[in-house]
């Protein structure tokens, strides 16, 4: 492709990625507004209302977030009296996480989250769409010299930790 096929593609990229930051912004004030809890956490809260009750590590599992991370939003949710803890009788280590009349009210009246409509988005798409994807987001890391840096979550300053190291993504299962 030529030079002004290249310039005009670079411009398109720039204006999505505008589009994507904005989006973001925009719903993560309005849930912040709304509900005074961060995106993470009504993201959190949206999931365990859908299951009912759910371990931290399927909550963890379901919202893309290592379990270290999914403990400290469930922490927070848990002094604002939203959510209760259960330990397993059978196995003492296994915690469930239940909303309480509070949580059920707030994610009733709760907007919907960046993160959830990203992975729901994700989700849906095909294998070859995905590993396109994966790749430029990839490359676009690496050109903003940010593969080392640890994620943040989307609408909230807390970090998703322990780093995981990349996989080798081909586009096959």
């Amino acid at each position: 492709m030529h030079k002004l096929g290249n310039k005009f593609m670079v411009a398109e990229i720039m204006d999505n990625i505008r589009r994507v930051f904005q989006v973001v912004n925009e719903q993560s004030k309005k849930v912040e507004k709304e509900t005074g809890l961060t995106g993470p956490q009504v993201w959190a809260i949206k999931v365990i209302a859908a299951e009912g009750t759910i371990r931290i590590s399927d909550l963890a599992g379901r919202m893309y977030l290592h379990p270290t991370t999914v403990v400290g939003i469930i922490d927070r949710l848990e002094k604002r009296s939203l959510v209760n803890r259960v330990r397993s009788r059978e196995d003492r280590r296994v915690v469930d996480v239940t909303l309480t009349p509070e949580g059920l009210q707030l994610v009733a009246n709760s907007p919907e989250v960046a993160s959830n409509k990203i992975t729901q988005g994700l989700k849906s798409l095909n294998t070859p769409e995905l590993t396109i994807i994966y790749h430029g987001l990839d490359k676009l890391t690496r050109i903003l010299d940010a593969t080392d840096l640890p994620p943040a979550l989307i609408g909230s300053t807390e970090i998703n930790l322990p780093k995981t190291n990349k996989r080798d993504v081909k586009g096959t299962d």
